[in-house]
């Protein structure tokens, strides 16, 4: 098993965090060393900005300089970015939109976006709706920070039942993605400070399997010590 040096994109504080505090650890079991930052948004003399997917362009200059400042051949890339609001000038972002089934848009998404960065030490990940649908795995742990709002923990659950119990496959529309529905049901919540503590809180092993697509992900990069 040889060593592997992970570098992460993400799209904002919250994966940010989730990479840190629960993906790196895990990783660390398979002999691989994970380092994450968001996506650069804009710089001046004195400061760099970081976080959001307003724009394609700028992600992918991210990741190119990330790609060619660490190009040793122990170093592997991936994203973790969400598939709502996911900016009209991302790769065959157009044709995708004709694809009705979520897995196999988000795979074509993927697909597209690995052959625009074409490096073949980068693997896509783009999120099944967005990073509320881990905390939507179990409704439920939302009881424990805001524990005054019992009857929306209790919609969201019917909610998940409604999808199948598959949390991945709640739409991404305006009023109706997973964030949206957490955030008009429970105003006070806050995406940056609690939302990547209760998505972990069941463990990894809970998340691979609720979530599919999130699982295949994982998987490739718990193989990637093992790549001869």
């Amino acid at each position: 098993m040889k060593f592997i040096r992970l570098n992460i994109t993400v799209e904002g504080q919250t994966e940010e965090r989730f990479v840190k505090d629960t993906l790196a650890p895990h990783l660390g079991n398979f002999n691989i060393s994970t380092d994450v930052r968001r996506v650069l948004t804009s710089k001046n003399k004195r400061k760099s900005y970081r976080g959001g997917l307003a724009n394609y362009q700028k992600a992918k200059r991210d990741i190119l300089f990330w790609l060619k400042e660490d190009a040793h051949s122990e170093a592997r890339f991936t994203t973790m970015f969400d598939l709502y609001a996911l900016p009209n000038n991302f790769p065959s972002y157009k044709a995708a939109q004709n694809i009705k089934n979520p897995y196999e848009k988000v795979a074509f998404l993927e697909k597209a976006m690995e052959a625009d960065i074409n490096d073949k030490r980068f693997v896509a990940y783009i999120q099944l709706h967005e990073f509320e649908s881990l905390v939507l795995c179990k409704p439920q742990n939302l009881g424990y920070e805001y524990f005054e709002h019992e009857d929306a923990v209790h919609i969201l659950q019917k909610v998940l039942e409604k999808y199948g119990n598959n949390a991945e496959l709640i739409n991404e529309k305006i009023e109706t993605a997973p964030s949206k529905r957490i955030e008009n049901l429970i105003p006070e919540y806050d995406k940056v400070s609690v939302g990547a503590t209760l998505a972990a809180l069941e463990g990894i092993d809970f998340l691979k399997s609720n979530c599919l697509h999130f699982k295949d992900w994982l998987e490739k990069l718990e193989k990637l010590s093992k790549e001869k």
